[in-house]
């Protein structure tokens, strides 16, 4: 019992390294109430979720076919891309920031759309709690890369994950009794809501690939585990599976089927990672970040660095 608590805390840790170096920060939270036919377009920029507290709804990222959501459910999309949501696929739609400008009552976070009740007096078709959220840090594609356009938890046979209901009712109350702090309990809860939802469907998901396709694997998540505690160590792949407890061979070729990338690449696009953060922050020099990268050179590291960034360090640094 102890050891299988001591690898899941281990393994969670992965995910907190990834999210502590893009950043996340919760924005804006709001509820919208909808009635049948409508449709928003939200246009590239931040990332949202969707949470639907009664009704169902359509979400259709850009590129992408549409979702549909049911009460009780949440789609998270975080690459920020665009998408539509409406009550169907063929809905007549309309930008946010027009339906916004016109519905928007900043008094009680609600967006309004037609008779917010039937002629019997029943609910909204669609009711919601919906928020942006952005991820500050560099832009880091490798991790970014591992997420796809569109993560849906659906609901369960008794409705909504109780996780989830507790943190919109919390996002709700926030947002509608505005006290003092209440614009950082919001930005928290988001906070909270999203590494909640990573976490479920890094769990769940079995086609996932990158950073997240070996949290899966408990032996494949202590090798990461054990890169992301000491990036900066030199790792072989025989040290590699030592730790993750397999032979050499076994070893590389799991990890690159549910990573994606053998070991040592991953570890070497990793360490890029942390440099070009460190970078960006001031916080390290180019020579240093070179040295501990495991480069001989600054000219090695700065070639490895633009392959993977497009950009130099020291253009990454001024950016």
């Amino acid at each position: 019992m102890t050891q299988n608590f001591g690898m899941s805390a281990a393994r969670s840790d992965v995910l907190s390294d990834v999210l502590t170096l893009i950043r996340l920060r919760g924005d804006l939270v709001y509820t919208a109430r909808l009635a049948a036919p409508w449709g928003l377009r939200f246009q590239a920029g931040p990332s949202h979720f969707h949470f639907v507290e009664s009704g169902r709804i359509w979400v259709t990222p850009e590129g992408q076919p549409p979702t549909r959501v049911e009460a009780g459910g949440l789609v998270l999309l975080p690459l920020g891309k665009g998408h539509v949501i409406s009550d169907a696929p063929d809905s007549p739609v309309e930008e946010i920031d027009v339906a916004a400008a016109q519905r928007f009552d900043r008094d009680t976070l609600v967006l309004c759309h037609g008779d917010a009740t039937s002629d019997d007096g029943a609910e909204a078709a669609s009711q919601l709690v919906n928020g942006f959220f952005s991820f500050e840090g560099s832009q880091l594609p490798a991790i970014m890369a591992a997420l796809p356009p569109l993560i849906h938890i659906p609901r369960g046979d008794a409705g909504a994950p109780g996780w989830l209901a507790a943190i919109s009712h919390f996002l709700v109350g926030e947002a509608r009794t505005p006290d003092p702090g209440s614009s950082l309990m919001i930005s928290r809860l988001i906070d909270l809501l999203v590494i909640r939802t990573l976490r479920s469907w890094a769990a769940s998901e079995a086609t996932r690939m990158g950073w997240l396709g070996g949290l899966g694997e408990e032996r494949i998540g202590r090798a990461l585990s054990a890169m992301h505690a000491d990036p900066f160590h030199r790792w072989t792949v025989q040290s590699l599976a030592q730790v993750a407890t397999m032979s050499r061979s076994i070893f590389a070729e799991r990890f690159t089927a549910a990573v994606g990338e053998p070991p040592l690449r991953y570890l070497s696009r990793w360490r890029l990672t942390i440099a070009a953060d460190m970078l960006r922050s001031g916080k390290m020099k180019v020579t240093q970040a070179a040295y501990h990268s495991g480069y001989a050179s600054d000219a090695a590291f700065s070639r490895a660095f633009k392959a993977h960034f497009g950009h130099a360090p020291s253009e990454w640094k001024s950016q």
